[in-house]
């Protein structure tokens, strides 16, 4: 079911997995599931596993950036996004971060937002599921072995951080449902409903500016043809050739600093008051909300959502509900708007409300990726 041009490499047998597995993820019960579930089919399908149990934050994150890695086939992520976030950011750390993000990444579901899982699964052509069977079908999938390139986007802030995301970046409505749903984790998935019902009661609206590069704008600076026969890697990022140091990050090519105007063939959004931005590189935004149903893994596309100060509560209401099934385009609704993008900028006017880069929380400043 993939698209013609993408590759697939195929995890070697016998294999061996560092399984990072988060027990506090979701509603705590990410151990019990490995056990019960996972580790019988990871047995007959020849894949044996060392357990890695996390037991604070940014624990896997130095776990993948200081450890040898060559023992392992695969590593795989037992938790919600999160984790994967702090995986993917430990590995471009490394001095060899080249060679590290040619190692195939494995997410399986132990979170409360399991959105790549999600994405994975919809990828793969697999019935929408949720919570046992979403898991039953991601550990199916790591029993086959085949894994294939995802796209990373890279995040810089006016503060100088810079991430590595592969999931979406959010400000505005969805990141405050993600962030003020934490004391509710013990609820599971059911979090992100009442999360959301409490936001929508008290609906903020948000100012700031957003600029993009449409996908259709690029001038002269197509993006490189695909080689199907290229390296088969797992979120690696093509660096162009003679580009800094040996071990240096890729430039961001399409980026000016922030601060700096963004460039002339940039769309600037002519309206500043916003309920919500949100730039998705997958399907899905959780288990039950296909955000983005064109997105594909590999695609070279940020999937761009805002929506524009105005809305009722009974029409955003109305959207949610509809993206449970990934309809909510179809509804032609005038305030939510939708571009595919290859970079975007968003300057808030206000240091207000929360940022979210992969569902992990961020200070409110001007970000770009």
């Amino acid at each position: 079911l993939s698209p013609p041009g993408d590759s697939y490499g195929v995890l070697p047998r016998p294999c061996h997995a560092l399984v990072l597995l988060n027990p506090q993820s979701g509603s705590g019960r990410a151990l019990d599931d490995f056990q019960a579930v996972v580790q019988p089919m990871l047995a007959e399908a020849d894949i044996a596993t060392t357990v890695f149990v996390t037991e604070r934050p940014h624990h896997a994150h130095e776990k993948v950036r200081d450890e040898d890695l060559s023992q392992w086939d695969t590593l795989v992520v037992m938790s919600g996004d999160g984790l994967l976030f702090e995986v993917v950011n430990g590995l471009m750390e490394r001095p060899d971060w080249k060679e590290a993000m040619k190692k195939p990444l494995c997410i399986l579901p132990g979170g409360s937002g399991n959105a790549l899982a999600a994405s994975i699964n919809y990828y793969a052509g697999y019935d929408h599921v949720a919570k046992k069977k979403l898991l039953t079908n991601c550990t199916f999938i790591l029993c086959k072995g085949l894994y294939t390139q995802m796209d990373l986007v890279s995040l810089s802030t006016a503060s100088g951080k810079h991430f590595f995301s592969f999931l979406g970046f959010g400000w505005g409505f969805i990141s405050d449902v993600d962030i003020d749903s934490e004391k509710y984790r013990w609820l599971g998935s059911a979090r992100f409903t009442l999360g959301t019902l409490q936001c929508l009661a008290k609906l903020r609206v948000y100012q700031g500016r957003l600029s993009y590069l449409p996908v259709a704008a690029e001038q002269g600076s197509s993006p490189e043809p695909r080689d199907p026969r290229g390296p088969v890697t797992n979120g690696h990022i093509p660096q162009p050739a003679g580009t800094g140091a040996p071990g240096s990050l890729p430039p961001d090519s399409l980026l000016a600093p922030l601060g700096q105007p963004v460039p002339a063939h940039w769309t600037v959004v002519p309206e500043e008051e916003f309920v919500l931005v949100y730039a998705i590189y997958q399907s899905h935004l959780g288990t039950n909300l296909l955000m983005a149903p064109a997105a594909r893994l590999h695609d070279g596309v940020i999937h761009l959502f805002y929506m524009k100060a105005g809305i009722s509560r009974v029409t955003l209401l109305k959207l949610f509900l509809a993206m449970s099934r990934g309809t909510h385009l179809d509804l032609n609704c005038p305030h939510l708007c939708y571009v595919p993008v290859r970079a975007f900028r968003l300057e808030p006017r206000v240091a207000a409300g929360i940022m979210t880069v992969d569902g992990e929380a961020l200070a409110c400043e001007p970000v770009q990726g």
